[in-house]
């Protein structure tokens, strides 16, 4: 008999958005007249831009025609126009990213969970906590061993590395997800320092990067000294312009960043990653990078900084509500997050059933992000402003 992989049996049996989706349907079903918001998965609400969906629609006609049809994209690598595109995005922030270090995909959560392909299973990882669940899971099914940087009340969230601690693999998030909490550029030069010194690789997601509104707050970590020879950026067109349901992210490996093989020669990651892709992905189909450059025109520029202001507009609100109830929060300035202390120390599953059951409000459980998230939650900006008011108002009563 096929034998499965036995890293499986040390996964958290319920994926924290299955059982929210659970709880939240059985409810509905009881309680069918409710008026329930809904704002615990971070998923956006608001349409795609006027001039994404225009290109979209272009690309679409031209596979509709013998001379302009397309098949695969020859290099895996994505159509040099979107990569060109993304390196002039960021040229206009201040990183000097080359086109051929980036790489098109599917989205931060593919990239972040195929990483792993690339690492050795006796790599040790670091992992902040709380922290989003691919990062974790991803690498429980890898069978590798994973320590924890606290993230808490003390350090705002933004955990430092301990330097006792030797690692190979550590995975940050900045804006984070789930705490919005995000890095200073002095602070994340400690994590790049601590990679050098390793000889370690960062795993950064940079999914958040368009609501970072603070200027002590890089966008990347390719602006901070010493990364091009330590960190792969992975980022997502999910939250920035709307993609959720269209899919489109990319990865940036500098040249400069290099594995240690088994015989201790140093191979190039970027090579390891091509033909880790080569393998095992078929690449973005052309309309969605049509669409996807497209996001990064003047028009497309504008029009997405639309969704993502209103989004931070919501994210003030729900901030605005909580400093005045004096609840201690992370988020809600360079994020479309807020994480909050549940009141009286609450468990946050049943602060969760509280504000599903009381005032109809549905959020996510900190619990699910890691130990250190047992007593705090999650609430998301991706709503309309008028229920983001509503669940505001619900929120003071239930408080």
């Amino acid at each position: 008999m096929a034998r499965m992989n036995g890293n499986f049996l040390n996964l958290k049996e319920n994926y924290l958005f299955i059982e929210i989706s659970r709880r939240v349907g059985e409810f509905a079903r009881q309680n069918p007249g409710s008026r329930l918001i809904r704002m615990g998965i971070g998923d956006v609400t608001l349409p795609l831009a006027p001039a994404v969906v225009e290109a979209g629609k272009k690309a679409f006609d031209e596979m509709g025609v013998k001379s302009t049809f397309r098949g695969y994209e020859d290099s895996g690598r994505g159509y040099d126009f979107l990569r060109e595109a993304v390196s002039g995005y960021y040229k206009g922030f201040g990183a000097d990213i080359p086109p051929d270090e980036i790489y098109i995909s599917d989205g931060a959560k593919s990239d972040s969970g195929n990483i792993g392909d690339i690492f050795s299973a006796d790599c040790a990882v670091t992992v902040t906590d709380p922290a989003y669940p691919v990062y974790v899971d991803s690498n429980v099914m890898g069978g590798r061993d994973i320590t924890y940087a606290s993230s808490d009340e003390s350090n705002g969230f933004a955990a430092a590395p301990d330097l006792s601690v030797k690692t190979d693999v550590i995975y940050l998030c900045s804006p984070n997800n789930p705490t919005g909490s995000a890095y200073t550029f002095d602070q994340l030069k400690k994590w790049v320092d601590y990679a050098v010194m390793n000889k370690a690789v960062i795993v950064y997601d940079a999914a958040y990067e368009a609501f970072v509104t603070e200027k002590d707050k890089p966008r990347s970590i390719m602006l901070i000294e010493g990364a091009r020879k330590c960190a792969v950026e992975i980022c997502s067109l999910s939250k920035t312009a709307g993609f959720t349901g269209t899919r489109c992210g990319y990865a940036v490996i500098p040249k400069e960043l290099v594995l240690s093989a088994p015989n201790g020669e140093e191979k190039p990651f970027y090579k390891l990653w091509e033909r880790r892709q080569g393998s095992k992905f078929n690449g973005v189909s052309y309309p969605v990078q049509r669409a996807a450059e497209a996001v990064f025109s003047p028009a497309g520029l504008r029009q997405t900084r639309e969704a993502v202001d209103y989004y931070l507009g919501n994210a003030g609100i729900m901030a605005k509500t909580l400093s005045e109830l004096g609840v201690p929060f992370t988020g809600g300035t360079n994020s479309p997050y807020v994480w909050f202390k549940c009141p009286n120390n609450t468990d946050s599953w049943e602060f969760f059933d509280e504000a599903l059951h009381k005032i109809n409000v549905v959020g996510t459980p900190g619990a699910g992000f890691g130990k250190n998230g047992a007593n705090w939650f999650r609430l998301t900006a991706f709503n309309t402003r008028e229920n983001t008011l509503e669940a505001m108002k619900r929120l003071k009563e239930l408080f």
